[in-house]
């Protein structure tokens, strides 16, 4: 058998894309509350006029604001987690449901609450909760008052809220998260880390200054972790990527070397302590200043992370070439575009379906790391037909997680990578981060709503939850 026994089959969703109940019980708001939905989400995010307008005045339909109501239906959902056999959930805490204006001098009691009972009904089912401090809902506040992580302040004030969730959860949260996708930063500033940036020109040293300052606060998380609950794990969480040169010509291989290097930097740090050395050469050569203090070195290289997890849905739309005439075929992708590898098919959003990218990430990042990985968002977003009797049949997600799953297995069996779970993306229909449509569905139930906000919010099985359900009580062996 591929898969250990306590192997944590299970599922992932983000507060910010489940909750809803946007300023409910003393919840601040967030930046993730103040972008539209549609496909020209992340080009409206960019530009720092617009989000201003946004934040200053909350016109027009945000998806995050209602999103799939988890916020009161979470133990609903939680049952039919439990009817699939998950062994663990992955979410988030809304670091504004805490510290509403992220400053606060005190938390607030209600969200503290909430994930108490939140957590509480995962553990009465036997769900490991697996919990990302940060992923992308920060206070707004922190945008408006000090443009998010390009400002150091930022650092203290989100130590402040780890140790105190870190204090209440003692014993009831196992694993940990700090950032989630950390690298994406580096291509959507406000959406990994709040920061607006008004001139381009700055935008690679604002945006490598947001994620040092993140590195020094996911450094202490893990301090605050091992000091205050040593029976936790907690780990790092990147975007990872497999890309390919376009041809074998050295310059190509060059180029997606230098590619995924820059794509893994972040976690360089977290994993092993320290800035790797060609980074020290870039920041030189482009006159990047990321603030690095003596404190921070000690600090990073004293603090790494225990385990790393990662998404990874398909392979990078950057096909590597060096050639400015190659006839080449352009495609989507996920955040960033790129070349097409014509050896793929594409998912309708542009995504290019590469199972064998997957094993060949773990294999990469085993490698790289020598720690335990874990395999935390996967998954195929595709438009949902239900039938005239109420049926899903999504066939088409069935066959990409088996094909995943058996990536996953050869890794493990084959290659012997050290795997601690699995946790598929979006287990239950939520809002696209991407898009900020409800059309783009990833989960094994279907939720009652559309990309205006209309629908009744019911849940119903689709054909992957029973198939889902199958392949967890066989522990991956029964993929059919």
């Amino acid at each position: 058998m591929a898969f250990s026994k306590n192997f944590l089959w299970g599922g992932a969703i983000a507060a910010h894309q489940a909750e809803g109940a946007h300023l409910e019980d003393g919840k601040g708001l967030c930046t993730c509350d103040v972008m539209h939905g549609g496909k020209g989400r992340f080009a409206e995010i960019q530009k720092p006029d617009v989000m201003r307008k946004n934040i200053a005045a909350q016109d027009g339909y945000f998806p995050e604001h209602i999103a799939i109501d988890f916020y009161h239906h979470y133990k609903e959902d939680i049952a039919l987690f439990a009817e699939m056999g998950f062994k663990t959930f992955r979410t988030s805490i809304s670091w504004a449901r805490i510290f509403p204006n992220g400053d606060d001098a005190q938390p607030n009691e209600q969200g503290l609450a909430f994930y108490d009972s939140l957590f509480d009904e995962l553990l009465k089912y036997g769900i490991e909760p697996l919990i990302t401090l940060s992923h992308w809902e920060m206070p707004i506040n922190l945008t408006k008052k000090y443009n998010g992580w390009v400002s150091r302040q930022l650092i203290p004030l989100f130590e402040r809220y780890v140790k105190t969730v870190f204090a209440r959860y003692k014993g009831k949260v196992k694993y940990w998260l700090t950032f989630n996708e950390i690298n994406v930063t580096l291509h959507v500033p406000f959406l990994g880390s709040g920061v607006l940036i008004d001139d381009p020109a700055d935008k690679d040293t604002m945006a490598y200054t947001a994620c040092h300052n993140q590195l020094v606060a996911s450094a202490l998380a893990v301090k605050a972790c091992h000091e205050m609950l040593p029976d936790a794990k907690i780990g790092s969480m990147v975007a990872a990527i497999t890309s390919y040169p376009y041809t074998s010509h050295p310059d190509d291989n060059w180029g997606k070397m230098k590619l995924e290097r820059k794509n893994y930097f972040l976690t360089d740090v977290q994993a092993r302590g320290k800035y790797p050395e060609w980074t020290k050469q870039y920041f030189a050569s482009q006159n990047i200043n990321i603030g690095m203090t003596a404190e921070d070195e000690k600090i990073l290289r004293e603090n790494t992370v225990d385990f790393v997890s990662f998404s990874y849905y398909a392979s990078s739309a950057t096909c590597t070439y060096h050639d400015p005439a190659a006839k080449v075929e352009t495609i989507a992708g996920n955040l960033i575009g790129g070349v097409k590898n014509p050896y793929l098919k594409s998912s309708e959003w542009g995504w290019q379906i590469d199972p064998m990218g997957l094993r060949i990430v773990l294999n990469f990042l085993y490698d790289r790391y020598e720690k335990p990985l874990f395999i935390v968002e996967n998954g195929l977003g595709a438009k949902d037909v239900v039938t005239a009797n109420g049926e899903i049949n999504d066939d088409y997600r069935i066959n990409y997680l088996r094909a995943h799953i058996k990536s996953m297995k050869a890794a493990v069996e084959d290659d012997g990578v050290e795997l601690l779970g699995y946790t598929p993306w979006g287990c239950i229909d939520i809002i696209s981060a991407s898009t900020g449509e409800m059309s783009k569905r990833y989960g094994f139930i279907y939720v009652d709503r559309d990309d205006e906000g209309n629908g009744t919010l019911k849940r119903s099985r689709k054909k992957s939850f029973f198939w889902y359900k199958g392949v967890i009580a066989s522990n991956g062996e029964n993929l059919n």
